[in-house]
């Protein structure tokens, strides 16, 4: 039940009718696993948050740096070598003290991904690397965990929602993230933000919708991002939506999949 400073809390929320009473109940009851408190999961934990999501964690080892403060709202000036995770938890604290904050101040791998997802509902990944995008589009699958992942670039952002490890209408499994993506970019093809740069600015955009898509899946309302790849160009100011499908030979939910453990994995 939500008490007298929730309903006032949440009140632009509960009279839209696709939330409610009911679907505030639903977000104060769920729980969401962050992964980094970056650019993207910085404006990502601060809406959740705002959202009344009961239980926020996050999952980053690294500290503040002055050159984070461009894009990565979460953390302030006085922050700057604090844990990240710290710095967040501050923020969310003082934003909505009705949220529950838990901080893992770990590098996430293979020996701790599928301990860390299993007490949430629902993962966001915002990392910024490849290898821990498939880490987690894997671990998710084999914990039944739905994922919503987002990445940037310098002028450019995607976001999709993946439910691998459930079935569509037909009767087919959902896509992975193994499906739109078969396989890594070749090393260096892809350079580091700090290489590159990013436009502040659009990691807001990314990881509030990356909150709203989270919003929209504990709720459920809406047409879901799920096989759907939302990309955005910030340059032209132009948003598109590419339908993407599994693929049979895909190895997580394919026809002969290979992958049932994270053994293999870093």
């Amino acid at each position: 039940m939500l008490s007298a400073d929730e309903l006032e809390r949440y009140a632009r929320h509960i009279v839209l009718r696709e939330v409610g009473g009911p679907g505030q109940n639903v977000l104060k009851d769920s729980s969401v696993l962050v992964i980094g408190a970056g650019g993207l999961g910085a404006p990502a934990l601060m809406y959740l948050a705002a959202a009344g999501v009961g239980k926020l964690g996050v999952v980053d080892d690294d500290t503040v740096s002055l050159s984070n403060l461009q894009r990565q709202i979460i953390h302030a000036t006085p922050d700057v070598g604090k844990r990240k995770v710290d710095s967040a938890a501050e923020q969310i604290h003082a934003l909505n003290p009705h949220v529950k904050f838990e901080a893992h101040a770990v590098r996430l791998d293979a020996k701790n991904v599928m301990a860390l997802i299993a007490g949430y509902d629902l993962v966001l990944d915002g990392s910024d690397n490849f290898e821990t995008r498939y880490l987690v589009s894997d671990a998710c699958f084999l914990a039944a965990k739905p994922l919503i992942t987002a990445a940037l670039g310098q002028f450019d952002g995607s976001l999709t929602t993946i439910r691998a490890h459930e079935t569509n209408p037909q009767g087919e499994f959902n896509p992975t993230y193994r499906c739109l993506f078969p396989e890594p970019p070749p090393p260096g093809t892809v350079p580091a933000c700090a290489e590159a740069g990013v436009m502040g600015a659009l990691a807001g955009i990314l990881g509030s919708m990356m909150a709203l898509e989270a919003i929209r899946e504990i709720v459920g309302f809406g047409e879901g991002l799920v096989g759907r790849l939302l990309m955005v160009d910030a340059r032209a100011m132009r948003f598109e939506t590419l339908r993407y499908v599994r693929d049979p030979q895909n190895p997580l939910n394919g026809d002969v999949p290979t992958i049932t453990d994270l053994s293999g994995q870093p």
